[in-house]
């Protein structure tokens, strides 16, 4: 799989932190996806990873996104996913803070709209809206499902079909909602998402 070309906006993003490492107590939660990524490409088959969270409104989504720019960047196949325990709708101040990051984005619907995520002129958009980990967007077999909170670890025990089960967890940025530092903490969260899904995907030969 050749490496794709990012929005020029997006790229300039990317390079900020794109040869960054992580924490070794960041890398330890991460070599666990780190292991199953690489698995399954050196073997040659699908890397399914479907990002679960409470509402599928936040850190799910964004993880899903990064996820796909970082295997697209580094020329990884992955089918990427998200969902939650619960349906509410893709939160406008992840779509905002994604926008800020060089994403190019338009929607169709109300409620729970459907995004239309766009990172690169030559690939289809990330369709982002919330939905159940199990909807039939998602994939229903042979995948990893990666926790991103421990309200949607704890409350779903058993993940049908999924053969891993990988705790990535991040600090939900909602706790700043109304405040001054909102956009700040919710660009902080996602700048953090991106960089540890660009350092997994680097780490795939």
């Amino acid at each position: 799989m050749e490496k794709i070309e990012l929005l020029p906006e997006l790229q300039r993003y990317v390079e900020q932190f794109q040869d960054r490492e992580v924490s070794s107590d960041r890398n330890q939660v991460l070599e666990p996806l780190i292991a199953y990524v690489r698995e399954k490409h050196s073997t040659n088959k699908a890397v399914n990873l479907n990002f679960i969270c409470t509402h599928n409104s936040r850190r799910s989504q964004l993880s899903q996104i990064w996820a796909k720019v970082a295997s697209e960047h580094f020329g990884i196949d992955l089918n990427c996913y998200s969902g939650g325990v619960e349906v509410t709708a893709f939160n406008e101040r992840a779509v905002e803070s994604i926008k800020r990051a060089g994403f190019r984005v338009t929607q169709k619907g109300e409620g729970n709209p459907h995004h239309f995520v766009f990172y690169a002129d030559d690939a289809d958009p990330i369709v982002a809206f919330s939905k159940r980990y199990d909807d039939t967007a998602n994939i229903r077999q042979d995948f990893a499902a990666v926790m991103t909170c421990s309200h949607a670890d704890e409350n779903c025990p058993f993940i049908p079909g999924a053969e891993a089960r990988i705790p990535v967890m991040y600090e939900d940025p909602k706790a700043f909602d109304g405040t001054n530092r909102e956009a700040e903490k919710y660009d902080e969260r996602s700048m953090q998402i991106a960089t540890e899904m660009f350092y997994v995907f680097s780490k795939i030969k």
